[in-house]
């Protein structure tokens, strides 16, 4: 991959553009002109830069399903495969949806920490481990980068929750900051090289994040090199001087923001100097120049140079059974395992019962900024549906709903938005992904958000069951709602009092009525908003929705069915989900526990006696207090527009499910050694300093969690036959080389993920994790072979950060390091001294 700031003509090119601007020109650079993009110069050659959000696939500047994407699994399941080349591989194919889509830098990927498992947004993060994060981030921004486009690394830092993100000052001791919170971000510039990183909402140690001069000019350019731009979180910039001062170059949105006009007046008033804001547009110039949008400037990478052609319904199928985890089997890899099942076959499976809500309704991606709009799901009922063959005998069953509140118009609806001017005029509309309209600044072709007046969301509806269908409204304005003819809602809805300005926006659920249905009859709906424009809002936008929620059928009715369906098969196959109210960016998690009555559905079913396959859909850890009572456990995350047919190649043996943890699930929310994601009087105090994770539940007496960092079962078993190490030259950054081979000794080819764990010596005096991963190596074999691998021990895996001196120290000792399966499962071990002269 080429690197445009070391290109002498791409310098050339960005320091003659900057001298052309004056310095208002200059001043409006650096603030988004709208919602996703930078102003154009065409005096300098320059076009608009434009960013969109981009963890699982690139939505692109539109909220819209006419212009689809690829919906990629989320990245905590990116996480669980445990492979740096997988998440290259997916950075390619963003890049190449980028492209597309006329979309320059990806807003991703977030490499936060799974500090609590009640952290909110968790799915979009990938692990609790600093390391591994690091690896899966470079593989990311590698791959991104290698097709020519930007990503900004975020969210930087310790933006590891949710409530109160904007106001938030979190207190990290010096240690943590250093070993935990900073060393993704770390790895990532070092190894990866990325051209931009994203300052988070909240505060650290007494400074909000946009303005840290400390970690942005001192810790992130200074000492590690960073040499790219700096943009805000969305409407995170606060202040004009402090955030130009403390390293902040884009504010974001636009076109009301602290910098622009605002910025040039502090230059003219000689609050910041010219040579300050020059600094900021080089940084941002230099961006342009490394994606393409600069004249007189070569692309870091040149189109010939960019990867081929990507089948991105393939890549999405594949990561997600490389993601899955099965974490129980009875007897896996030998006889008695439930898993994989043999369907069609002689002695093969001959009937099985699907169940659960969202089995049929899948919830395959996470809420708020990783909201993509696939123009296909495959949901687990239609890919077993495709996957068996026609003899098996395959049965479906509700058996329990995750939710009982009303949620976006989605399966049955065919709807389109319609925008008019306040004379009636139609000024545009768009097709509907689901019924949400959420444009902030953005709006459909040919349409001024100073001209529009109303937006109706008109279209049809197509019950799946006959009965009393639930309807209601989300957002803020004029709202008229009618159903099959019958308003169920004529009047204002007035803005909530919330501290989050995107949920202000959003506003809040309210149920509107109900209408009795009758399957398979389409009726017309609409729901009718006259926009609100609230004079204190910084965003031009317009956010509304139309809600739905079918029949409600007695809860022990569909128990029974469950009941019935499992008892009459072979197998049961159990989906379990959380949904966006326990899920999503903008709040954290209250518990652990799976909503609805899906605990007590799922041991109902596993009552009967028949072998209950249990599939967790879920992007964090939730309590399974049954997970004793089924044969099997297999975790999906939020798997992507491709779940379906990669649970169908799992469950039916076509593939191996390939995830290892990226993080420990705790048995109970009561269990887990961190639990505090709630600010008291605006500081959240991270106590545990040093202690979360794996490295936290080590130190535990009496109390493990229910699954360890690193588990997860393949379809075969792996002999750890022996380990070396050569020592290395410490002083240059490595302790030494592990080797490690293992022998396949199960029946089938599979992976094995072969983790590598640095233990501290005997009587250590320092106060520092037992342990810690210090590397990983996949390697694959058939049945009865072996495989070999080397992995590399890095330096810092025996260093603290030692705050007396603010640098890294170097403990001398004899160690060990020990080859494992997980955290827990640790099969050989060797020494690895570090002298003292290291």
């Amino acid at each position: 991959m080429a690197d445009a700031i070391d290109d002498e003509g791409t310098a050339e090119a960005v320091e003659k553009a900057l001298g052309l601007l004056d310095l208002d020109t200059k001043a409006r650079l650096l603030s988004g002109q709208d919602m996703w993009s930078l102003p154009a110069v065409p005096a300098i050659g320059l076009r608009s830069l434009v960013m969109s959000d981009g963890p699982i696939g690139v939505r692109g500047v539109h909220w819209t399903a006419d212009d689809p994407s690829i919906a990629l699994p989320s990245p905590t399941a990116l996480a669980a495969t445990w492979d740096p080349e997988l998440a290259r591989r997916a950075g390619r194919l963003l890049a190449q949806e980028a492209r597309r889509k006329g979309v320059h830098v990806l807003l991703a990927p977030t490499v936060n920490l799974h500090r609590s498992p009640l952290g909110g947004r968790h799915f979009e993060a990938y692990s609790e481990d600093p390391y591994l994060t690091g690896e899966i981030g470079t593989g990311y921004v590698t791959g991104v980068q290698d097709g020519g486009v930007g990503t900004t690394v975020k969210h930087f830092v310790a933006n590891d929750a949710e409530t109160e993100r904007f106001t938030v000052d979190n207190e990290v001791g010096a240690r943590a900051l250093r070993e935990l919170y900073l060393a993704p971000f770390e790895a990532i510039v070092k190894n990866a090289r990325p051209w931009g990183i994203m300052a988070a909402y909240n505060g650290v140690n007494g400074s909000t994040m946009t303005e840290h001069r400390e970690l942005q000019q001192g810790v992130l350019r200074e000492e590690w090199g960073f040499d790219g731009f700096i943009v805000s979180d969305w409407l995170a910039a606060r202040d004009t001087v402090r955030g130009l001062k403390g390293g902040l170059d884009v504010a974001m949105p636009g076109p009301r923001t602290v910098y622009g006009e605002a910025l040039a007046a502090a230059v003219r008033d000689g609050r910041v100097t010219e040579a300050e804001l020059d600094e900021a547009v080089r940084r941002l110039l230099t961006l342009a120049a490394r994606v393409g949008v600069l004249d007189g400037a070569a692309p870091a990478v040149a189109p010939a140079d960019r990867p081929g052609p990507i089948d991105g319904d393939a890549l999405a199928r594949e990561i997600a059974r490389r993601s899955f985890v099965l974490l129980r089997n009875e007897g896996a890899g030998g006889r008695g395992a439930v898993l994989p099942l043999t369907a069609g076959a002689p002695g093969g499976v001959r009937s099985l019962a699907l169940i659960g809500a969202a089995a049929r309704d899948a919830r395959v991606l996470g809420g708020g900024s990783a909201v993509v709009f696939p123009d296909h799901v495959v949901s687990p009922l239609d890919g077993l549906r495709a996957a068996l063959p026609p003899e098996v005998q395959f049965s479906y069953a509700v058996g329990a709903d995750p939710t009982d509140e009303l949620t976006p118009a989605a399966q049955g609806f065919e709807l389109r938005a319609v925008v008019r001017a306040a004379d009636g005029r139609v000024l545009g509309e768009s097709r509907l992904p689901g019924g949400q309209v959420q444009w902030i600044s953005d709006f459909p072709e040919g349409v001024r958000y100073d001209e529009l007046h109303t937006v109706e969301t008109v279209g049809t509806f197509t019950p799946r069951e006959s009965g009393a269908h639930s309807f209601g409204t989300r957002g803020l304005g004029g709202l008229r709602l009618v159903v099959d003819g019958k308003v169920l809602f004529e009047g204002e809805q007035l803005p909530p009092d919330v501290g989050d300005p995107f949920e202000a926006f959003m506003g809040s659920p309210v149920p509107r009525g109900q209408v009795e249905l009758t399957a398979g009859a389409p009726v017309e709906v609409s729901l009718t908003c006259a926009v609100a424009r609230p004079e204190e809002a910084l965003l031009d936008a317009v956010c509304f929705s139309l809600l739905h929620r079918a029949p409600e059928r007695d809860a022990e009715e569909l128990l029974q069915e469950a009941v019935a369906a499992a008892s009459a098969a072979e197998v049961a196959v159990v989906v379990v989900a959380t949904t966006e109210r326990v899920e999503s960016e903008g709040f954290d998690r209250g518990h652990l526990r799976l909503p609805g009555r899906q605990d007590e559905l799922v041991r109902r079913v596993a009552a009967t006696g028949t072998p209950t396959v249990v599939v967790v859909n879920a992007g964090s850890p939730v309590e399974m207090a049954w997970r004793e009572e089924v044969a099997a456990v297999l975790l999906s995350w939020f798997p992507g527009q491709e779940a379906g047919a990669a649970l169908a190649d799992v469950l039916l043996g076509a593939e191996e499910p390939g995830g290892r943890l990226p993080t420990t699930w705790p048995e109970r929310l009561e269990d887990a050694p961190v639990s505090a994601v709630t600010p008291s009087e605006g500081r959240l105090v991270y106590d545990e300093g040093v202690f979360i994770g794996y490295r936290a539940w080590e130190r535990r007496e009496g109390i493990a969690p229910a699954y360890w960092f690193g588990h997860g079962l393949g379809y075969t078993d792996w002999a750890y036959e022996a380990m070396d190490f050569t020592p290395g030259e410490a002083v240059r950054g490595a302790l030494g080389t592990a080797t490690v081979r293992v022998r396949n000794t199960g029946s089938r080819a599979g992976r094995e993920v072969v983790q590598l764990y640095l233990t501290v010596p005997e009587n250590d005096g320092e106060e520092r994790p037992v342990r810690r991963l210090a590397g990983f190596a996949s390697v694959t074999a058939g049945p009865g072979e072996t495989a070999e691998v080397s992995i590399p021990l890095p330096r810092r895996a025996a260093e603290i950060w030692d705050e007396t001196q603010s640098t890294w120290r170097l403990i001398p000792g004899t160690y060990a390091a020990e080859a494992a399966h997980s955290a827990a499962d640790r099969r050989l071990s060797t020494p690895v001294p570090v002298p003292t002269t290291a």
